[in-house]
């Protein structure tokens, strides 16, 4: 699977576009916001947007998500159902950032742990990793190695829990229970920041140590 990650907003959000090679067909994850950036990106890679994938209803990353659905005329896909109350409360999370109003969005099909998500001829397995938010899911390709995960696990982090539904416990218990076991060598692409391993987070992160250092 191929992958470009376009940065979006002033909350430096990866937006991510992964593609098949073999077809050209490709999907945009988390669009935060930026549509015109994003338009250009895409055609920049000469691929074909079939679907928006969301990972969870956080605005900063579905800020553009109904816009550029209906640009490329294609469905919006996730995140897992719990997170409705998020995608209906847009217009307010977006009176609490001091942005542009964006409206509720109900996505045509709602994920679930074990579901999968075709993208040309790959296949992405979909977790379900709540504690971020209640209905986070992420996005798996085996064949590649390759996670899109979202705002679950970062570069020497993790995903805030301090939001309504949040849960540290349940976030960190997704990390070591669903996340850590796919392998050392599985990349990640985070919602914000850079790109590491799985393997790298294990040993590093210190959110996933025994003893989590006083800080």
């Amino acid at each position: 699977m191929n992958h470009h990650i376009i940065p979006v907003t002033a909350f430096a959000q990866n937006c991510s576009l992964i593609w098949c090679e073999e077809t050209g067909e490709a999907a945009l994850v988390d669009p935060g916001g930026d549509a015109a950036r994003i338009k250009v990106e895409v055609a920049s890679c000469n691929v074909t947007v079939k679907q928006i994938l969301l990972t969870h209803g956080h605005l900063d990353h579905v800020g553009a998500a109904a816009e550029l659905a209906s640009h490329y005329g294609v469905p919006i896909v996730g995140p897992e159902k719990e997170d409705e109350f998020w995608l209906q409360g847009l217009p307010q999370q977006s009176r609490m950032f001091g942005l542009d109003e964006c409206q509720p969005l109900t996505p045509d099909r709602w994920l679930s742990e074990k579901d999968t998500v075709n993208v040309g001829n790959i296949t992405l397995q979909v977790l379900h990793c709540p504690g971020h938010t209640p209905g986070h899911i992420v996005f798996f390709d085996e064949k590649s190695r390759l996670l899109v995960s979202g705002d679950v696990i970062f570069k020497g982090g993790v995903g805030r829990s301090d939001f309504p539904r949040g849960d540290h416990g349940q976030l960190i218990d997704a990390i070591k229970r669903k996340l850590l076991p796919l392998g050392d060598d599985v990349t990640f692409i985070p919602g914000h920041g850079p790109v590491s391993t799985l393997g790298y987070e294990r040993l590093h992160n210190p959110f996933l140590q025994d003893e989590q250092p006083v800080w």
